[in-house]
């Protein structure tokens, strides 16, 4: 409990100085810092494996609920989709389109909707939180009509690259803002827990977690304050990569594999739907699953040490902390992308 309310203080902080210009409010020490981000750049180094870059699952899923005799009326137009974010949104580790946790979304999402979803994906491998302004602008200053929904996935690139916290936080927010504003419902994959990277030791994994949740907590902060929700991504999404770290990770043990994946589009899948008011349980409390109404600090803290809790505005200075029931996605290929490329023999894509 102490932890958390520590937690809570220092997230209302950073989220306090992002709001109103703050500068770089520390973490943790400086020093303490520097070594864990050395610890987890040299861990990069020693599993790291030449990945190629991650697969383009942009495209049409679903297609089968749009044909004559779906059910839905006529002219009914897809729903729009749109991914941001750093690798671990852009899927980098798989091979093929359809196991990236965009697909896997626009897939459960169609399948709950029963409608077609168009899905745009613009995440960049090494993305940082600065770099989502361009990735908004992409989503909106075209031709094309804004997203339905949108998922962004960031932080981890943050940590590791000294951006400062208030920083960070304001560069989401203002995104978020942008994207709120064009009408879209927005679902932020807050910044997963660096201390479950197999390389980084004691005591400097415990650093690690450490920063990783004070920032999960300062974005929840202030994404929940514009309308979005959050899904805490933590320890990538659960216990089952702590007990099968083989399983769940890909080949540089770093970002995860299919199964991983899965696993993550499984736990952010019922935020997703439930923004658009498609999911089956409401934004009702259920006590029963330990599910609460809480200050949005105290939420937001409570939400970034325990994967796939869901934080969503109430009223006022409060928010609904979830834990909403998860569904396997659909791992069948039910989209029309464009074919799975060959990944490309040599290459290497740095960051998260």
């Amino acid at each position: 409990m102490a932890r958390e309310v520590s937690r809570a203080r220092t997230a209302r902080r950073i989220a306090a100085g992002a709001a109103y210009g703050g500068g770089g409010l520390g973490l943790v020490g400086a020093a303490a810092v520097g070594l864990v981000l050395a610890e987890v750049q040299f861990a990069k180094r020693t599993v790291g494996t030449a990945l190629g870059d991650p697969p383009r699952a942009d495209g049409l899923y679903g297609s089968e609920f749009g044909r004559p005799g779906a059910g839905l009326e006529p002219g009914t137009v897809p729903l729009r989709l749109a991914m941001l974010g750093d690798s671990t949104a852009a899927g980098l580790g798989v091979r093929r389109a359809r196991q990236t946790p965009a697909a896997l979304l626009a897939s459960g999402l169609a399948a709950v909707a029963e409608r077609p979803v168009e899905l745009r994906n613009v995440a960049v491998s090494g993305a940082m939180s600065d770099d989502l302004e361009r990735q908004s602008g992409l989503l909106l200053d075209g031709e094309l009509p804004p997203p339905d929904v949108c998922v962004i996935m960031i932080g981890a690139n943050d940590v590791t690259r000294r951006m400062p916290p208030t920083q960070s936080v304001r560069h989401l927010t203002s995104a978020v803002r942008r994207l709120r504003l064009a009408g879209a419902e927005v679902v932020v994959g807050t910044c997963p827990d660096l201390g479950t990277i197999e390389p980084v030791y004691q005591p400097l994994r415990w650093l690690a977690r450490r920063v990783s949740r004070q920032l999960a907590a300062a974005q929840t902060i202030g994404v929940v304050a514009l309308g979005a929700r959050t899904v805490s991504m933590g320890d990538l999404l659960g216990p089952e990569f702590a007990a099968n770290p083989r399983e769940m990770f890909g080949p540089d043990s770093y970002h995860p594999s299919a199964e991983g994946y899965a696993t993550a589009a499984m736990a952010v899948l019922p935020t997703l739907c439930a923004a658009l008011a498609l999911w089956p349980e409401s934004d009702r409390l259920e006590v029963s699953r330990h599910e609460d109404m809480l200050p949005v600090a105290k939420a937001a803290s409570a939400a970034a040490g325990l994967a796939g809790t869901e934080v969503t505005a109430a009223r006022g200075p409060w928010a609904l902390l979830k834990h909403r029931r998860r569904r396997r996605v659909p791992t069948e290929d039910v989209s029309t992308p464009p074919p799975d490329p060959d990944p490309v023999p040599g290459s290497q894509v740095a960051g998260t």
